[in-house]
């Protein structure tokens, strides 16, 4: 600070003839600094030395305190005196409320920002099963809230939450370390400062509680006495933000320039010199050090005191000393009218008042010698730029805070927080990977996320996904259905397109079919065969002959019908199948009801004086044939003009598979072909039964009765089958219906007149 008031002084650019003078309060301890605020504020006109100075009573800035809690608890009080009050560190978030804290700047970002950062770093790493440990007072308790709260929103829970301070009785330090060793999270972030994580990390060190990953604050990660204490080892690899380096030109050769005459009331200056020096500045005193002589000189000297390489808080003490300047600089050199308060005219320089200097704090904004830009928001914050530090072993019980990353709030949101290429050292020293800390492992594509009962949302049970779902993320929460015509895979992390089933004829049902429909064509061909060869003989030409061409013929094509059904169902083959098999069933049994009527008129014939075959001759056989069939016909044509049957996809019968089938299209039409039929079979059953005992040699009625009869129970039989039937099998039911109804006229009619005819 007094290297910056010194620097300013001398600069013709900024307040020029304008010095800056300070008063220093070094007591420690909040009621002394509370007084010194006090003093302050109530005027310093007393301690003016200079009879020329045209200083004001009261001072028109206070800087510090470092800490929260005793800004807190002074900045309450002079605020309400217009007072502006500027701190290089003290980070509490509670100190941005304007309403409470109407002057407060600090050139340190706000604890709100950095536990944002903490908590996008710790879910960067994948962490989101952590513990908290926080100083019990406004710092420690304010920022361990913005982070949990901050936490929450990128799902990063918190498994424990706790607080105590240096000052606490040694069982709550024992408590906590007792909870830390039984908990199941290896992270654990600690936001206090560097006494309280010192004490905590000697207890963990006596217990020999190890392996454990710290995030650290501000407050403590690059402090440079971490090294000294005991238990330094279970801190190293830790990791936290800390504010941003800086070089200020000129520090170091004004701290080799210190000497006890320019301080000669000060305490620290004394010891310093004594210990650097290993000399007395006290000659009357008894001591076994050499007197000082006077001539000692810090120039040459390597100590800690002029080590300026590695400024991060004290650059804040710098940037706030030129914040006033410029504040001042702004007020002495404003134009009428054109100050930060509208209309008000410019100030005199033997009459500036802290509250003038509040309003100009508000608009500074310059660039250091470095580059640096400051300004202040509305609440008084710094922009929030941190550095990632680790801290490493470099020498033999030495830590060092290496920077590993950066996080600036005023770049977009997916570059806030960025790695750099220096290697991390994690806390679990067995190990160069990523410590992992979860509650749960991840789930993986094909499992979803189901929160585990009274716990927090990172702890949950991985549920695989229903069939016909899938998730391909890692920790879904939900899973997707496939679409209508996918289905999952076995790992159920895709939809792959779903199985489609029809009766084919490459497969072994359809093949079976296949040869059976062949088979019945190639034993229809051999019995018409037989038949025309033995076309003559009075067996054949008993049975009607020519009604017996036809009937094999129908059956030929009843065979030859199945195979519609069989394949690809396509426009054309969903119509021809219906009604092929309800034509050349019609015809089939058309002739076998001619055939019936002809044993019937026959018999009626041979009695005496009945002329009942002139009216059921050849020509009527034909005409009844054709009248039958046409009927069928025309029903055919109708259900193809109103609603044809036509290729369809069925989703619903199997949630796994797609089915090829044909849909009726007019469920009037299917069952107006089924019932014709069956009214045909049903009478031409009714009519061989009663034909069954005329006596003749060649009587076919026997052979018609019980070919009808198992014509008619196929039939019956059918329905249920086929509506319970899945899939294909649907299919191959009604091949198989008709297959056995065509072997059954077959078998049961021209077997045994094939076995008669020889």
């Amino acid at each position: 600070m007094i290297f910056a008031i010194n620097e300013i002084n001398k600069n013709p650019e900024i307040l020029p003839n304008i010095k800056l003078g300070y008063k220093i309060y070094n007591n420690c301890g909040t009621m002394d600094i509370l007084r010194a605020a006090l003093a302050l504020v109530s005027g310093l006109k007393d301690e003016i030395s200079d009879d020329s100075c045209t200083e004001s009573e009261t001072v028109q800035a206070i800087l510090g305190h470092s800490g929260s809690g005793p800004t807190i608890a002074f900045e309450q009080v002079v605020g309400r005196f217009q007072v502006p009050v500027i701190s290089h560190f003290a980070t509490c978030a509670c100190l941005s409320d304007r309403k409470e804290y109407p002057t407060f700047f600090r050139t340190i970002p706000s604890d709100y920002y950095q536990s944002r950062a903490l908590a996008k770093m710790v879910k960067h790493f994948g962490w989101n099963w952590i513990g908290a440990i926080a100083v019990d007072n406004e710092y420690g308790l304010y920022g361990i809230a913005a982070f949990i709260q901050a936490a929450q929103e990128f799902g990063v829970c918190t498994e424990y939450s706790e607080a105590f301070s240096s000052s606490d009785p040694p069982d709550r330090l024992q408590r906590i370390t007792g909870i830390i060793r039984h908990a199941t999270s290896k992270v654990i972030l600690a936001f206090m400062s560097h006494r309280e994580i010192k004490l905590l990390a000697i207890e963990l060190y006596k217990q020999n509680i190890t392996g454990l990953q710290w995030v650290g604050s501000d407050a403590w990660i690059t402090d440079p006495s971490l090294a000294d204490n005991e238990g330094h080892s279970i801190l190293v690899g830790s990791l936290g933000f800390s504010v941003s380096s800086a070089k200020i030109p000129g520090l170091e050769g004004h701290l080799r320039q210190l000497h006890p005459s320019q301080f000669p009331d000060s305490q620290f200056v004394r010891d310093f010199w004594e210990d650097v020096f290993h000399c007395s500045l006290n000659n009357t005193a008894n001591t076994p050090k050499k007197p000082c002589s006077g001539f000692e000189s810090l120039q040459n000297i390597q100590s800690y005191f002029t080590d300026v390489s590695e400024l991060r808080f004290i650059n804040n003490v710098y940037k706030s000393v030129y914040a006033v300047a410029h504040a001042l600089h702004n007020l002495v050199t404003c134009e009428e009218k054109k100050g930060p308060v509208y209309n008000e005219s410019c100030v005199l320089t033997k009459h500036i008042e802290p509250w003038q200097v509040l309003q100009y704090l508000n608009t500074v904004n310059f660039t250091t010698k470095e580059g640096e830009r400051v300004y202040f928001d509305n609440n008084g914050d710094s922009p929030a730029t941190y550095e990632l530090v680790n801290l490493q072993m470099t020498n033999k019980d030495t830590m060092e805070g290496v920077t590993v990353g950066i996080y600036d709030a005023s770049l977009p949101e997916s570059h806030h927080f960025i790695m750099n290429n220096n290697p991390v050292v994690w806390g679990n020293e067995l190990t160069k990977d990523v410590p992992v800390s979860v509650c749960s492992q991840s789930c993986l594509p094909g499992t979803r996320k189901v929160l585990q009962k009274g716990k927090p949302i990172c702890c949950y049970d991985c549920i695989s996904c229903p069939a016909g779902e899938i998730s391909n993320l890692t920790n879904s929460i939900y899973c997707l259905k496939c679409p209508a015509e996918y289905w999952s895979n076995k790992q159920r992390d895709a939809c792959i397109p779903k199985e489609i089933e029809f009766l084919a004829y490459d497969e072994l049902l359809g093949t079976l079919l296949v040869l059976l429909s062949l088979l019945g064509v190639f034993l229809s061909m051999i019995i018409i065969l037989v038949f025309y060869y033995h076309r003559e003989t009075p067996i054949v030409r008993a049975n009607n002959s020519e009604l017996s061409f036809l009937l094999l013929f129908s059956l030929t094509l009843c065979f030859l019908c199945s195979l519609a059904f069989i394949g690809w169902p396509s426009e054309w083959s969903c119509m021809l199948r219906h009604t092929a098999f309800g034509i050349t069933f019609v015809l089939c049994i058309s002739c076998v009801l001619g055939k019936t009527i002809v044993v019937l008129m026959a018999f009626r014939a041979t009695l005496p004086g009945s002329n009942v075959m002139k009216w059921f001759g050849p020509a009527q056989q034909r005409l009844s044939v054709v009248a039958f069939t046409l009927i069928q016909v025309v029903i055919c044509i109708l259900w193809l003009t109103i609603s044809p049957p036509f290729p369809f996809k069925n989703f619903t019968q199997f949630k796994d598979k797609i089915i090829l089938e044909c849909a009726l299209g007019s469920a009037v039409g299917f069952w107006a072909v089924l019932g014709y039929i069956g009214l045909l079979a049903i009478l031409c059953f009714i009519l061989a039964f009663l034909a069954r005992k005329l006596p003749d040699n060649f009587n076919e009625a026997k052979l018609i009765t019980f070919s009808m009869l198992i014509f008619c129970a196929v039939w019956i039989t059918f329905i249920p089958a086929y509506v319970s039937s899945p899939g294909k099998f649907s299919v191959a039911v009604e091949i198989f219906a008709i297959l056995a109804s065509s072997f059954g006229l077959l078998i049961c009619i021209f077997i045994p007149n094939v076995i008669l005819s020889y």
